[in-house]
């Protein structure tokens, strides 16, 4: 079974193909993460693993949010 998580966009991001500007969408199907461009449709996806290693390295934390 497909577990489809909730699609959104990204913000002031940059397509790599066709370099529009807030054009890609987000999700995660099966754990996985993926972008999407929603104009010419290029897609790229990484698992789980890979976007906490490649993200943390460089994260630098400024307050912690309680809601």
């Amino acid at each position: 079974m497909v577990e489809w998580k909730k699609k959104r966009f990204v913000a002031g991001a940059k397509c790599p193909t066709c370099n529009e500007i807030d054009v890609i969408q987000l999700f995660q199907v099966n754990e996985v993460e993926t972008i999407e461009c929603v104009s010419c449709g290029y897609t790229q996806a990484q698992a789980d693993g890979e976007v906490s290693t490649a993200t943390r390295d460089f994260e630098q934390m400024i307050g912690v949010f309680k809601p």
